[in-house]
């Protein structure tokens, strides 16, 4: 499969799994088979061969973005006949389903960004540090919905976002534990003088809403220089899903400190079938619902296979 062909009219050019990876192989690979192991999420196979000719194409693909946009700042500061303050961080946007690797993805693209001697400072910052803690959850009767857009407070993602387009030198975020499953009270993150941030969460490609007064706000995609989905077909993220409870049972639910440390006790079978109705009753519908909508909103797609391994790639036109 090799889309993208000239006579096609569509907004975007696909690339199957071999002719992206060629375009990447002229480019050194700069992670150690260590550093993928240390950002690899748990059931993600990420090896070698996927940095290479999945994830080593998008940083330099990215990296000619960030140098674009240096060079349009400065066009624009002679347009205007005044110096403007430096460059404002490239805001990368990630997107995807629970359970689709897009954690992972992240820290790929992370690690492989500071190797480019052009932007050294890359941070990473996840959304779930921006729900809602969890007895204001209770308050809103919102914990059996924690993921949907409503959980989070989207004033602060945006203030965040919207402070880190601004320039400003240090922005902190709240810091998330998926240990206890809340966020933690006054712990923060402080981005400081990022040259690139990925902000990465279900909903961060969601579409303005409309105000009580009528009027459409601002949304945080609006400040996203690219963006980028995981994408996967809903079966195959359900399973991982399943496979990746399964082997928390096994590992991080054995914790005491764990919120979900009675998930420890139950058998083969029981964790699948709370698994399944947890997907059911939430993440599918969140999926459904709210996040895979906002795919068609992606500068760039990244489709897994069943097996996660990304099979093809869709970027829109300039």
């Amino acid at each position: 499969m090799s889309h993208g062909h000239p006579s096609e009219s569509s907004p975007y050019v696909e690339l199957d799994r071999e002719a992206w990876a060629a375009l990447g192989r002229a480019t050194e690979q700069p992670l150690s088979p260590a550093e993928i192991d240390r950002v690899r999420g748990l059931g993600d196979e990420l090896d070698l061969e996927e940095v290479q000719q999945v994830y080593l194409p998008l940083s330099r693909l990215l990296s000619l973005r960030v140098k674009a946009a240096t060079t349009l700042h400065h066009s624009q500061e002679e347009f205007l006949h005044q110096p403007q303050p430096p460059r404002t961080p490239f805001v990368i946007g990630l997107a995807g389903s629970v359970a689709v690797g897009k954690s992972t993805t992240a820290r790929v693209l992370q690690q492989m960004l500071a190797h480019w001697p052009e932007h050294p400072r890359v941070a990473l910052v996840t959304t779930d540090g921006f729900l809602f803690p969890n007895a204001e959850l209770r308050r809103r009767g919102l914990m059996h919905r924690k993921g949907f857009p409503e959980s989070y407070d989207r004033k602060a993602l945006l203030k965040f976002v919207i402070d880190i387009k601004s320039g400003k030198d240090e922005v902190e975020a709240p810091i998330y534990s998926h240990l206890v499953y809340d966020v933690v009270p006054d712990e923060k993150v402080v981005v400081s003088s990022p040259d690139i941030v990925v902000i990465e969460g279900l909903n961060v490609l969601q579409s303005a809403g409309i105000r009580a007064d009528g009027r459409v706000g601002l949304a945080v995609s609006d400040f996203f220089d690219f963006s980028v989905y995981v994408d996967a077909a809903t079966a195959d993220i359900r399973r991982w899903y399943t496979d990746r409870f399964l082997r928390l049972r096994e590992t991080a639910f054995r914790d005491p400190a764990s919120y979900f440390a009675r998930y420890a006790s139950l058998s083969h079978d029981e964790a699948i079938s709370e698994a399944t109705r947890i997907w059911d009753e939430i993440n599918g519908p969140n999926l459904k619902q709210n996040v895979q909508p906002t795919r068609s909103r992606a500068t760039l797609v990244l489709r897994k296979d069943h097996d996660h391994s990304v099979r093809w790639v869709r970027l829109r036109k300039l």
